[in-house]
């Protein structure tokens, strides 16, 4: 009875450790420079700070500009690194054991914002993405065929404009969603993209299951 009380007593501060090792905090600022050129170690710990401080989490990144941290989670962070850019990560569950992967998500607008998927391990070894996100969405899951009722010239016109597929991905805070909107409107002319909002699916969501984004 003593060595499984015992067993017990040295187990849970170790899981505890575990845990805590692989909050979204943690990770974020033992990331590697190189994952998030514009934010140095001191940068990633000052905006922790500040935010546990209840302070706006406003740094001067390496550029000399200023980025914020706009949410932190144990599991999730937001940053805003410019005025057109856009940093996340979410620390997400394995199936089996309490393993965690991380997928980060950088997006740029201009005007047309377009992100960029990794997945990495908890000490930030690049993992395939096709492991975890089989496949995106494409434009026909956005502009499905058009029924003959809408059928117009200018329609048909708008159609064509939209030749360039442009997604934004948003990870949630709240859970383990991957939210993508459909940005390729926003480089087509107002008239065209006006055009589309009848036809078009403005998002779409992937939920994490078994280890993977599915649709």
């Amino acid at each position: 009875m003593f060595m499984k009380k015992l067993i017990i007593s040295l187990f849970f501060p170790l899981a505890a450790l575990s845990v805590q090792a692989q909050e979204a905090r943690t990770l974020f600022v033992n990331m590697p420079d190189s994952l998030c050129p514009l934010l140095s170690a001191v940068n990633r710990a000052d905006c922790i700070d500040f935010l546990d401080s209840k302070m706006r989490a406003v740094v001067t990144n390496t550029l000399g500009g200023k980025s914020e941290m706009t949410t932190l989670t144990p599991d999730y962070i937001r940053v805003q690194l410019t005025r057109k850019s856009t940093w996340q990560m979410k620390v997400l569950p394995l199936p089996g054991d309490t393993a965690r992967v991380i997928c980060a998500v950088s997006t740029v607008s201009a005007p047309a914002a377009d992100s960029r998927i990794h997945f990495y391990t908890t000490d930030w070894r690049e993992l395939p993405a096709e492991a975890y996100l089989s496949s995106g969405p494409a434009m026909n899951d956005f502009l499905p065929a058009v029924p003959d009722s809408l059928d117009t010239p200018r329609l048909r016109n708008a159609l064509r404009q939209a030749d360039m597929l442009f997604l934004r991905a948003d990870l949630q805070a709240d859970s383990t969603s991957l939210v993508w909107t459909f940005e390729t409107p926003r480089y087509m002319s107002q008239e065209a993209a006006d055009e589309l909002k009848p036809v078009m699916r403005r998002s779409l969501v992937y939920k994490w299951e078994n280890g993977q984004f599915r649709p």
